[in-house]
């Protein structure tokens, strides 16, 4: 969470806004897999010297800072190089997508009905997060949601071998060696152990992916049982933590996020993020989001998925065509009219992704036509 507000553009940082299952993906974490037997091989310790004779240097930079000889041990048994963090870290796409495409992912059928069953699994506890905090059980689990798709891809790389790589890398150096030592408080402290202390690639980390230093600044015990644990499959902690973030940076009670224009919104700032497309009155709720995630996509994307979950229907006014002329329903028919013809797009979402354009382009490629992988209305109608 509010990783140097963020990595990425729209989004989810660390995480990423990448392909992973569907076209264009989730807005969790990169690796859903349960264990780090399931990492890929680049996302798993190599022999780097350089690596081992910075990790002896920082030892008495700890040190310096009251990190325990034991912590140190036990932080960096097993852990080393990751080859495949640096790669991603430095292989960030900045990219941004339409508004249209991030709500078609942030708020899709899945998301919205996995949120309504895990608002309803978790109600006791939202409700309790609610009454302490302040903030509506809805938006903290259109967070979850975002951040985690509800706890089920909270990430599974070793904080320490992620925040170490990155800090002896040197690109932010100074920003993931304050990560690192914060990592390494987090276990002294005993709210973790180190073969539980996992993320992302970049060490952000739980249901709702805070960053180390964010976990130290901001993160509760709710349960009471002695230790602020985020990682647990038990979310109460990340849940309550993440309202606790939002109350301490400005939440006011009883105010919404803001609302679509002409449903239901009277006041508030007018902002409209996609030209041609839904303007949105925004409260200074929606700023506090964006303390969050500094990004307006991803506040609406909270704001409007929180509305669904409590029973809301979807943005009302209509997107333009995209810049190939076409709509939303245009590239959903397209999608399934790919798929129909042997050409998989990963779903018929209706967003255009790396599936879907290698879809388009080996289907060029079948035809004789000229390889693009782009859509087109000439493409659409050539499909039937």
């Amino acid at each position: 969470m509010n990783l140097t507000r963020r990595m990425t553009l729209l989004g989810l940082g660390a995480v990423g806004l990448t392909a992973c299952g569907r076209d264009v993906g989730t807005l969790g974490p990169r690796i859903s897999e349960s264990n780090t037997g399931d990492l890929p091989a680049d996302l798993r310790p190599v022999f780097n010297a350089d690596y081992d004779t910075w990790v002896r240097s920082f030892r008495t930079r700890a040190a310096g800072q009251g990190i325990s000889p034991a912590t140190l041990n036990a932080g960096f048994r097993g852990a080393g190089y990751l080859p495949g963090v640096v790669k991603r870290d430095r292989n960030q796409t900045e990219f941004s997508r339409t508004l249209e495409d991030y709500l078609s992912i942030a708020a899709s059928d899945e998301r919205v009905s996995k949120g309504r069953a895990a608002f309803a699994r978790h109600r006791t506890t939202l409700s309790a997060v609610e009454k302490r905090y302040g903030v509506p059980a809805e938006i903290v689990t259109a967070i979850w949601g975002l951040e985690s798709f509800y706890g089920e891809r909270r990430g599974n790389v070793p904080v320490i071998s992620a925040t170490s790589t990155l800090a002896f890398d040197g690109r932010r150096g100074a920003f993931f060696e304050k990560q690192l030592i914060a990592a390494l408080k987090i276990l002294q402290n005993g709210d973790t152990t180190a073969s539980n202390l996992l993320g992302s690639w970049a060490g952000a980390m739980g249901h709702t992916q805070f960053i180390p230093t964010s976990y130290q600044a901001f993160a509760v015990d709710f349960t009471g049982d002695g230790r602020r644990d985020i990682w647990s499959d038990d979310p109460a902690d990340s849940l309550a933590s993440t309202a606790a973030y939002l109350a301490r940076n400005g939440w006011t009670q009883g105010v919404n996020w803001g609302a679509e224009v002409g449903n239901g919104a009277t006041a508030g700032t007018i902002i409209q993020p996609q030209a041609g497309g839904p303007k949105f009155a925004v409260t200074a709720n929606f700023r506090v989001i964006k303390r969050y995630n500094n990004s307006d996509s991803y506040a609406i994307g909270v704001g409007h998925l929180a509305d669904r979950i409590a029973g809301g229907g979807p943005i009302r006014a209509s997107f333009p065509p995209d810049k190939y002329g076409l709509t939303k329903d245009d590239r959903i028919r397209l999608q399934k009219r790919l798929t129909a013809r042997g050409f998989d797009t990963g779903g018929a979402d209706g967003v255009i992704g790396p599936k879907s354009n290698k879809a388009i382009a080996d289907y060029q490629s079948s035809i004789g036509q000229p390889v693009t992988g782009d859509p087109s209305l000439a493409l659409l109608r050539a499909l039937g």
